[in-house]
């Protein structure tokens, strides 16, 4: 072999040593952070033995004699699967993400600083029922009896060997119950109202007139989309389902706009538009079985690990004691289920969105601010925020009456204008009970057991569904909704005057709407308007979707009914409905307006489409990319770049507005001088501008075109999956994958007009509930059991999620046990015992 060739060999000789040694510390660094899932395990602090069975899926079902043994066991097993998601959220919440990933994170820290989740996490741990406080701290003991049992870092996830590299001095610490109470204030900001919306006026008003501006936010329509609750009205102070119907500073918003984006999302995405759910329930006398369906989508950001935990909880012998038999998706970090079914119920949620968060605008002078004629001293509080790599940094959180001031933490804030500050009134900055909601949900055994529990249930203010064995069916709104002094919460409003203050009392729980058994036979909510205000005078908000997905499961579930009775396949099929909603009134539009070249031949494709957006739809690329261009084309000219257009369903109505008036300002783009374009014009070119987009990326043969190869969904590991170092990125994400339906689809996949047609929400779960035998439940998570990256659960689940495949939900012992493919008991430990 001559000379080069030797030295070249040998190189690659050493080079593949060199990779086949690092591979093998890599595998051998990642598989230690495997949980053990069978075999036997000493657990110290238990008073009896608990057994845990794992199917193929690495779904865990936990029996135990007691609940404190159930809720501990279930801290362990979320800490051996998730411990280090746990860990980043506790950082997150609390505001302490620079201990993590120094000074990166700062702004983030700031951010929730000010808001105070923690602090108001303490504030309430001591007002919950005591036994919800025992409950916690048993999960609490789980999770520390795992990090007991894993020493080392490397152990406990891969995420923390990398981390080394950066923050060498990292130790976590132990779990507390307020680490788990804090982790629903970051729920409820996720699912929080219309507080964007606020803003987003705000910065509109100053290029557009008000009138302008007011056709952006087009009212419900009412008489088109059927509100979730159609019967009842108050009577007497209660609200009564027989009562027959009456009918009688613009710097500071934009600083404080910035805060807002500050504050990382643990659930939703950063398109607050695609975020949403479905969940609707079918009564026994539409279905096969003679007992209630129900099903339940959430849709969130997609993540990796996914947000959702699947989990069984299981009292071996139901007593008052130890009163526990559900199954559901949990919150890694938080004890009992979230959204499930027991034994005799189930339940669903989706967001109800009532406006519970009001942006004050204050003139603050130095450490006051003016109240109704006075200057009022402002609270004020330091804030010290430890950095890795670092010197700690301090922050002052000052506060009106209304909340703090959110636009304090920005490093440029200067007084300007006649308000020059903005404070927050969020009713998650109070303390209260959700906590308690959830223990009492997992163990309701009937209809007012669960208006009972959800009660308690108030922030975030949530949808409810139900259905029980006995056949029965309802739908409850919750939650902790303010009434206000004056005004409807869709402005920022000025602070100092008193006018648009709170009033002490939130709407009585006994006010908001509720359903049993109606006559319709099916309950359907989508975030779409949940009553007829003509109905109902209590103000929940003016900010709703606008009820494209409710109406068409409506129109589903009714086609069900009309074909026969329905079962849990049906429920299933109408989960993966990819139908668009704006379709019919935007194509008619679109092929009346002459157009010419190849665009002409290209919109030939929506002629016969059926509307449906599968992966191999070419008129479904074709009409989403006129969709994106004809936004960009209308609005971007005449609106600040931070309130353009994503392409949630508000904008569906306010272009159907826009098509009847053609000569309407909006059609019309201002950076061209001595042209004032129309309707017409506009749509000509978002044709043309699709085609040529769509071309240049997948060819000039527009039958060849598919949906699924522009709209496609990557898993991105929600803390070192975004480092920007691609070999670490590429430890810990996965996909993408090409996925079916749109943003306000029944199948809703959203996305933003502005960045492409990647997907930046999902139906971040899938459950059908069959309440005739609850073993013929079906379930799906987006990723998998495990957040430990190569585990073979870490993202099984995926591509059956987005074949639109669910997995069998067993619950009945001999059924978990019989599909338990790993075993593993945990007994106590007697040196531990007193």
């Amino acid at each position: 072999m001559p000379w080069p060739l030797r030295w070249f060999a040998r190189v690659l000789t050493v080079l593949v040593a060199l990779a086949l040694v690092l591979a093998g510390v890599l595998v051998y660094t990642v598989r230690k952070s495997f949980p053990q899932v069978d075999g036997t395990l000493r657990l110290p602090g238990l008073t009896g033995n608990v057994e845990i069975y794992r199917d193929k899926s690495g779904i865990p079902h936990i029996y135990a004699d007691t609940a404190a043994d159930l809720f501990m066991a279930q801290g362990f097993v979320h800490a051996q699967d998730r411990f280090f998601e746990m860990d980043f959220r506790r950082h997150t919440t609390a505001g302490r993400l620079s201990e993590l990933f120094g000074k990166a994170t700062l702004g983030n820290d700031k951010a929730l600083r000010t808001m105070g989740w923690r602090r108001v996490a303490e504030q309430e741990l001591p007002g919950l029922d005591r036994q919800t406080q025992d409950f916690l701290a048993a999960y609490a003991k789980g999770v520390n009896a795992w990090l007991d049992a894993n020493p080392n870092a490397s152990d406990r996830s891969l995420e923390y060997s990398v981390l080394k590299l950066q923050n060498g001095e990292y130790r976590p610490e132990k779990w507390t119950a307020v680490d788990s109470v804090a982790w629903l204030k970051a729920m409820a900001w996720d699912l929080r109202s219309n507080m964007e919306d606020e803003i987003d006026r705000a910065l509109a008003l100053t290029k557009l007139p008000k009138e302008r501006v007011d056709q952006l936010y087009p009212g419900y329509p009412y008489d088109r989309h059927t509100p979730i609750v159609t019967e009842g009205a108050l009577s007497q102070g209660r609200y009564d389902q027989r009562a027959e119907l009456q009918v009688g500073g613009v710097r500071a918003l934009s600083q404080a706009a910035a805060t807002l984006d500050a504050v990382p999302s643990t659930m939703s995405s950063e398109e607050r538009e695609g975020i949403g759910s479905n969940s609707w329930v079918v009564s026994g006398q539409h279905t096969a079985s003679g007992k209630p369906l129900l099903a339940n989508d959430p849709h969130l950001s997609p993540q990796m690990p996914s947000v959702w935990y699947q989990a069984g909880l299981h009292c071996r012998k139901m007593s008052q004691q130890c009163p526990y038999d559900v199954t559901g998706f949990t919150f890694s970090g938080v004890p009992g289920v979230i959204i499930g079914h027991n034994d005799k119920i189930s339940w669903g949620f989706t967001n109800l969105g009532p406006d519970v968060a009001d942006l004050f605008l204050e003139k603050v002078d130095g450490d006051t601010y003016l109240y109704k004629g006075e200057q009022v001293k402002l609270e004020t509080r330091q804030e010290q925020i430890k950095v890795a790599g670092g010197d700690p940094v301090t922050v002052t959180v000052k506060s009106t009456r209304h909340g703090p001031l959110i636009n304090e933490v920005m490093a440029d804030a200067k007084p300007s204008g006649e308000a020059n500050a903005v404070a927050l009134q969020w009713t998650a900055l109070t303390p209260g009970k959700t906590v308690d909601a959830i223990f009492a949900l997992n163990k309701a055994g009937n209809w007012p057991e669960f208006r009972s529990a959800a009660a308690l249930f108030e922030v975030p203010s949530q949808n409810l569904i139900y259905a029980d064995t006995s056949g029965k069916i309802g739908y409850q709104a919750p939650g902790r909704i303010p009434v206000r002094e004056n005004g409807d919460g869709t402005w920022p409003v000025p602070g100092w005057t008193g006018e648009y203050d709170w009033k002490p009392d939130f709407i009585p729980y006994d006010q908001l709407p509720t359903v049993e058994d109606p006559a319709e036979g099916f309950i359907v909510t989508a975030n779409n308007a949940v009553i007829d205000p003509r109905r109902y005078k209590p103000l929940l908000t003016k900010d709703w979707s606008y009820g494209y997905r409710s109406e068409r499961i409506r129109e589903l579930v009714k086609q069900a009914i009309g074909k026969g009775k329905i079962d849990a396949g049906a429920m299933s099929d109408i989960q993966q409905d990819t139908s668009n909603g704006f379709a019919a009134t935007l194509v008619p539009e679109l092929l009346r307006v002459p157009v010419a070249g190849p665009a002409r031949e290209a919109r030939e494709l929506l002629r016969t489409w059926d509307h449906s957006q599968g992966l191999d739809s070419a008129p479904a690329a074709y009409f989403n990319a006129v969709w994106r261009h004809l936004l960009m084309l209308t609005f971007d000219d005449d609106l600040p770049e931070q309130v353009w257009p994503g392409g949630g369903d508000r904008w569906y109505d306010v272009v159907a507005g826009l098509l009847s008036t053609p000569e309407d300002p909006f059609w019309d783009d201002v950076t061209t001088k001595d042209l004032t374009e129309t309707r017409d014009d506009i749509l000509r070119q978002a044709m043309a501008s699709a085609y040529q987009e769509l071309a240049d990326m997948f060819g000039t043969e527009f039958r060849s075109w598919k949906w699924g190869d522009l709209h496609r969904l990557e898993l991105v590991n929600g803390t070192l999956g975004t480092s920007g170092l691609a070999p670490v990125e590429a430890l810990f994400n996965r996909g993408p994958f090409a996925v079916p339906g749109n943003k306000d689809a029944v199948n809703a996949t959203g996305w933003n007009v502005q960045k492409g047609y990647g997907v930046t929400a999902v139906p971040s779960m899938r459950m059908v509930v069959d309440l005739s035998d609850l073993d013929k439940s079906r379930w799906i998570n987006l990723t998998g059991a495990s957040g430990h990256a190569f585990h073979d659960n870490y993202w099984d689940q995926a591509e059956a999620w987005a074949r639109g495949d669910l997995l069998p939900m067993y619950s009945n012992p001999e059924s978990v046990k019989k599909s338990a493919t790993h075993t593993l008991t945990l007994t106590p430990d007697p040196s531990s015992r007193p």
